[in-house]
């Protein structure tokens, strides 16, 4: 680990993650309903940073992502991130994974279910089409959904919902749990910000993880897909 490469982004360097279990704590079916996740059942002392959306797209975040070796899972809503499919591109070739917030990020819950199945199989062949692979993860946009989201997300192909048990506000952790303290597998959300804002809470948000003794894995580190996804699940993407 460089040392020198943190400091150029005023930061010691975190605890390198474990190796992840052979044994996944969490494993996913091709079949069934798909499960909702706000924390990873692990004792291992890591904690997970998934960030949302893609409206901004900050050129130095590329930079510290690719200086700091820190995984990240995405989870990016099309309208967003279509005026540069490219930027992420970037990410996902640092080893990150793109996983799928719907097409126009609606209160997904407000929706009848053919609209929902619009949103989610929508993002879904958009992402398979820009990124070379079908999403595994489906996360709903401001974290509301329902019984026809489940049904759609079912439908569309991912084989989880993921939320959250974190959420990182610029400068502030804000926690759902009363004792306000980070806890074994949980899983952080944060939001793509422009200019200076991305590397600054980004920065913010490692001290803290680092401040409570934690380090960052990758989330699909501990998390076993299905060996395959079936034929006509990866065909029900609705025409447009």
């Amino acid at each position: 680990m460089n040392a020198n490469v943190w400091q150029k982004w005023s930061l010691t360097p975190l605890l390198p993650p474990p190796e992840p279990p052979t044994d996944k704590p969490v494993k996913l079916s091709t079949t069934g309903s798909v499960p909702i996740l706000r924390r990873v059942p692990t004792r291992q002392k890591v904690v997970f940073i998934t960030v949302d959306d893609g409206m901004e797209k900050d050129a130095k975040f590329l930079e510290m992502l690719q200086d700091l070796k820190t995984p990240i899972t995405m989870f990016l809503a099309n309208d967003a991130i279509k005026s540069d499919y490219g930027y992420f591109k970037r990410l996902q070739q640092m080893g990150n994974q793109i996983q799928n917030h719907t097409l126009h990020h609606p209160v997904i819950s407000a929706l009848p279910l053919s609209r929902q199945k619009e949103e989610v199989c929508g993002a879904q062949k958009a992402f398979t089409e820009q990124y070379g692979t079908p999403p595994l993860f489906f996360r709903p946009p401001y974290g509301v959904y329902n019984d026809n989201t489940v049904v759609a997300v079912n439908e569309c192909g991912p084989r989880a919902i993921i939320c959250w048990t974190e959420y990182m506000r610029i400068t502030k952790l804000r926690y759902q749990e009363a004792d306000k303290k980070l806890r074994p597998g949980d899983i952080i959300l944060t939001h793509f910000l422009g200019s200076e804002a991305m590397t600054g809470m980004f920065r913010s948000l490692l001290k803290q993880v680092q401040q409570q003794g934690f380090s960052v894995a990758r989330l699909e580190d501990y998390i076993q897909s299905p060996r395959a996804i079936p034929s006509n699940r990866r065909q029900t993407w609705p025409r447009r």
